[in-house]
């Protein structure tokens, strides 16, 4: 692992996206309520909490951190046929939290694959990015 004694703690934040994306019949039934699980919106966006709190689990190297704050959105997209995944991650320490913005993305849209493959297992998931960063010694960062 790095060594991050010498840093100083700042506040830090990222943002990440990411999507699911159906065959016009499979959203339309995902979308009027035909997923047998549950709701698939509320369900992923508690998935990418775990998968946030979880990452320096997952990820070799990654530090675990005190997450102060984690937020998830999922959103249909009807012109695209699409769920968005949009996941906010802050925290005051030495290192920042691009790596759990981007799990807890990750970790929505598996499950919305997870929840909906019964109906479309030729779903894509697309486009996990990091859109933004803020806090540390290289700066704030946003995808133009």
């Amino acid at each position: 692992m790095v060594d991050l004694s010498a840093k100083a703690e700042t506040e830090r934040r990222a943002v990440a996206e990411g999507r699911v994306v159906f065959t016009k019949d499979a959203y339309e039934a995902v979308r009027s309520g035909g997923v047998k699980k549950g709701d698939i919106g509320r369900i992923a966006e508690l998935a990418g909490v775990m998968g946030a709190k979880k990452t320096s689990d997952l990820i070799p190297l990654c530090h675990p951190l005190a997450i102060s704050s984690i937020k998830l959105c999922v959103e249909p997209d009807d012109a695209s046929r699409a769920f968005v995944v949009t996941a906010e991650v802050k925290t005051t320490g030495k290192t920042g939290v691009e790596m759990e913005a981007l799990t807890a993305v990750s970790i929505a849209c598996l499950t919305i694959y997870d929840m909906a493959k019964a109906i479309d297992k030729s779903m894509t998931i697309e486009g996990v990015r990091l859109t933004q960063k803020s806090g540390g010694k290289s700066g704030d960062f946003k995808r133009g």
